[in-house]
């Protein structure tokens, strides 16, 4: 499957279901969530463990490198915990929820806990959850160190994957304000030439987002027909983790950065979110319906595991 220009431009979390809240002398239950790199999808469990059970997990052995630092939301706190010879930062932030959540992302560990649990109870937990924590947070590093992308410069000849081709950027004064030459993958804008680096981007996003919408649209009408179903309604995310997303009552969601991959990338998510109008699972049965419209989906199932959405070209 050829990637040209998008292969090597790639080179260089969800809450578990609440328990009842337990007697004031017993340990609060914990709700782990974990950022999953396949394929997720807005109906699949998410990762969890038992509230007692210990998480299976090497403590790497050097600590986690710092997190991303971003401002505080409103009602969190930032704490420290020594853990060992380690110092762990997190977030702690108040709620109505009836378990301690645990979330871990780019910025780091987040914890959501109910207001009648003791700060000892919070810290407790997370001595309990720490192999399971340092897996994560090193696993995140890990990612954005492999996200050392090389930045676009948003001027004239500025070059984007698009369909898994490499597109470049024409500036220049037209009668239009925006044509794609197919033939030689230029997008021409209609700009002045000192037009500003965010006017360039923002017309390329727009182009891009709105050809999502139209060959995103034509997809699923094809792939709808060959396995005869109907969808309700469809339109396009912008999530971080997610690919797709179906629910049950015929809605569908498709993130429209697929669209820097080639067509049979995008057929793959497509044939997948409309298997579930069948099987709102992930079993056998399922692949076999995906199978039986899209055959060649392990393909573009692994190399949608390699390529998550936050490696793709930053826009």
């Amino acid at each position: 499957m050829p990637f040209s220009f998008f292969s090597s431009f790639l080179r260089r979390e969800r809450k578990a279901e609440p328990m009842q809240k337990p007697p004031s002398r017993q340990r609060p239950a914990v709700a782990l969530d974990n950022t999953q790199l396949d394929l997720p999808f807005e109906h699949a469990p998410v990762f969890s463990a038992p509230a007692q059970a210990p998480l299976r997990g090497e403590v790497p052995p050097s600590p986690a490198a710092p997190p991303v630092v971003k401002p505080l939301r409103d009602g969190e706190r930032l704490r420290r915990i020594t853990l060992g010879a380690r110092a762990l930062d997190y977030r702690l932030k108040r709620s109505s929820r009836r378990t301690i959540g645990f979330c871990i992302d780019g910025t780091g560990l987040s914890i959501t806990a109910p207001r009648w649990v003791t700060i000892a109870d919070i810290e407790s937990a997370i001595g309990d959850k720490q192999n399971w924590i340092f897996k994560k947070l090193t696993e995140w590093q890990t990612r954005v160190e492999q996200r050392a992308l090389p930045r676009i410069e948003w001027k004239d000849g500025a070059e984007f994957p698009y369909l898994g081709k490499t597109v470049r950027v024409t500036i220049g004064v037209g009668a239009s304000t925006l044509t794609f030459d197919p033939e030689t993958n230029a997008l021409k804008l209609a700009l002045p030439a000192l037009a500003d680096a965010q006017q360039i981007k923002d017309r390329v996003q727009g182009w891009l987002q709105s050809e999502s919408k139209r060959i995103f649209g034509e997809r699923l009408a094809v792939y709808a027909q060959k396995l005869g179903v109907e969808f309700r309604a469809y339109a396009l995310s912008s999530a971080l983790t997610r690919w797709g997303s179906c629910s049950s009552d015929g809605k569908i969601r498709l993130n429209w950065r697929l669209i820097h991959f080639p067509l049979s990338i995008i057929d793959y998510v497509v044939a997948h979110e409309l298997a579930h109008l069948r099987e709102m699972n992930h079993s056998p049965r399922f692949w076999q319906t995906v199978e039986s419209i899209f055959p060649e989906f392990r393909e573009a199932r692994h190399t949608l595991k390699h390529h998550p959405p936050d490696l793709l070209p930053a826009l």
